[in-house]
């Protein structure tokens, strides 16, 4: 009894920090990576270097996009932070 006593806070902190950092990271991930996968031609995006590009074609690992009328170039799919909506 004196060790369930004793391992109480423990597991009380473990899972305290599963339900405060690790889940809403994981769904997080989760929900980035499904946007990745809804992506597809014509749709504008933010990379993680705040570069806002135009996707051209939808490959395995990477995506061509367009920076501008005739700059063409690859993207990690990894790089994406964020689908682009204008705000106007």
């Amino acid at each position: 009894m004196e060790i369930l006593t004793q391992l109480a806070p423990f597991v009380f902190l473990i899972a305290i920090m599963y339900f405060v950092i690790i889940r809403p990271q994981q769904q997080q991930a989760k929900k980035h990576a499904e946007m990745l996968n809804a992506l597809t031609k014509g749709d504008r995006v933010v990379t993680s270097g705040g570069l806002i590009v135009e996707i051209k074609k939808v490959e395995e690992k990477f995506f061509v996009v367009k920076f501008n009328n005739d700059v063409d170039g690859r993207l990690v799919k990894e790089a994406v932070a964020r689908k682009y909506e204008d705000e106007a």
